[in-house]
């Protein structure tokens, strides 16, 4: 009979949960608007030795509840025992379920906010006590620095914030270009020439599905013809297409475009669509937990799952399903949502520790202008990041900025993400549709 090991490692002694909402233009996707504020959570871990491990995730009040109870079964537990960890947790709030997803665009679940929240900031206490990057703790480095996408919405007029849909006029550069308008295609093109300037990406993606088709295909018309064929195009209507047409439109722009995200609901749907066109389909929506893989692998739904380790259930479950992707002939790239220097660091050690990286990876990070990290914002080399340098994961908290973020969440109001409430301040009568087109 195998003995369990009896080894103690360092004791969580503390758990603070820190919820702050930061700056959000008014970007458009398919299910309205963005608020002035988008909401995120920072966790720290202290150790009994003194040692403080951070993370941030997608915040909203039931997901910070449920990161306060689970702080009272994280005390006293060893630091390295992650696995026990996640059965306790599993034990305590249930496993997630596929239907837990829900139909937004964005992921609801519980259970993997909770433990992703948790294991990244182990990590970084570990990475501390080792003095070795996180990277290093999942692998070991594959590259040094890591390539993202500029990310390019349609939007109104505005910066986000305490300004709400007005715009600062003393603003330059980038600062001045993210408070445009775009809902045309010219406008759609500005964008991307401010935000390639400004953080040298090497590859363009468009979130769609809050117009018409024919005028989000025009904007990547127009973006092909500004860039050319050099430039990587990708396009994702989050879903609210239908069938019939995602195959009109796929068909369109099967000559430009890198890769189609999610421009169906549901593996059968995708499945059907990677039968009809040549161009490479992703999803963060249709196949988004492994309890799904087995469905994406016998119906042949995707060619490119994006993960995202809020919503996968961490760094090491990120990886394991990279192996996955490797088995069965997938691409792994990363999803990303309003997010700051925290949330970048943990993607972009586990970017760097991915054996094979094809795409760029997603990043909302030009939309905000905000950080609670010393040393402000992390910097983009011709589009991509260099791995931190330091032990875990190579970033710290700024306190004063994290308790002024902390304040305009006690200010603002909002307790979660609703995207139709705030599209309906603006068009009274917009509902949210699964299928629009």
């Amino acid at each position: 009979m195998i003995q369990e090991q009896s080894g103690r490692g360092p004791r969580i002694r503390a758990v603070r949960i820190t919820p702050i909402a930061i700056q959000d233009p008014p970007l458009l996707n398919a299910a309205g608007l963005h608020a002035p504020f988008a909401l995120r959570t920072v966790v720290e871990l202290e150790t009994e030795d003194g040692v403080i491990g951070i993370s941030e995730i997608p915040g909203n009040e039931a997901t910070n509840q449920a990161l306060e109870e689970a702080s009272r079964l994280v005390i006293g537990k060893d630091l390295y025992q992650l696995n026990k960890l996640q059965k306790e947790l599993e034990a305590y709030f249930g496993k997630d379920s596929v239907t837990d997803r829900g139909d937004a665009p964005w992921d609801q679940r519980k259970l993997v906010h909770v433990f992703s929240a948790l294991e990244v900031a182990c990590l970084d206490c570990i990475g501390k006590l080792v003095n070795r990057p996180v990277v290093d703790l999942l692998g070991g480095r594959m590259r040094d620095s890591v390539p993202f996408a500029a990310y390019l919405f349609f939007k109104y007029e505005g910066a986000g914030g305490d300004w709400g849909f007005s715009k600062d006029p003393g603003a330059r550069g980038w600062d001045a270009a993210r408070q445009e308008a775009a809902v045309d295609p010219q406008g759609i093109v500005n964008q991307a020439i401010a935000m390639c300037k400004e953080y040298g990406f090497q590859s363009i993606k468009l979130k769609g599905g809050a117009f018409e088709p024919e005028l989000e295909v025009a904007c990547m018309q127009a973006l092909y013809r500004e860039f050319g064929p050099a430039m990587p195009l990708r396009f994702d209507p989050n879903a609210i297409w239908k069938p019939e047409t995602g195959l009109k439109y796929g068909k369109v722009m099967e000559p430009i475009l890198e890769y189609l995200e999610d421009p169906v609901r549901g593996q059968e749907n995708m499945a059907w669509l990677r039968g009809q066109i040549k161009t490479p389909l992703a999803t963060n929506m249709c196949t988004t937990s492994f309890d799904e893989i087995p469905s994406s692998i016998r119906l042949g739904s995707e060619d490119i799952i994006l993960s995202d380790h809020h919503f996968w259930g961490g760094l090491r479950a990120s990886m394991e399903l990279s192996r996955v992707c490797n088995v069965f002939g997938r691409d792994l790239s990363m999803h990303s949502n309003s997010h700051l220097g925290i949330s970048l660091a943990a993607m972009v050690h586990l970017g760097a520790a991915l054996p094979q990286l094809r795409y760029a990876l997603d990043t909302h990070y030009p939309w905000q202008s905000e950080e609670i990290i010393t040393g402000g914002r992390l910097a983009f080399d011709n589009g991509a990041v260099h791995v931190p340098s330091g032990p875990g994961l190579g970033v710290e908290l700024d306190r004063d900025s994290l308790q002024t973020l902390h304040q305009n969440y006690l200010k603002c109001g909002l307790k979660k993400r609703d995207d139709q409430v705030e599209m309906q301040k603006v068009h009274p009568d917009w509902t949210f549709q699964k299928i629009r087109w």
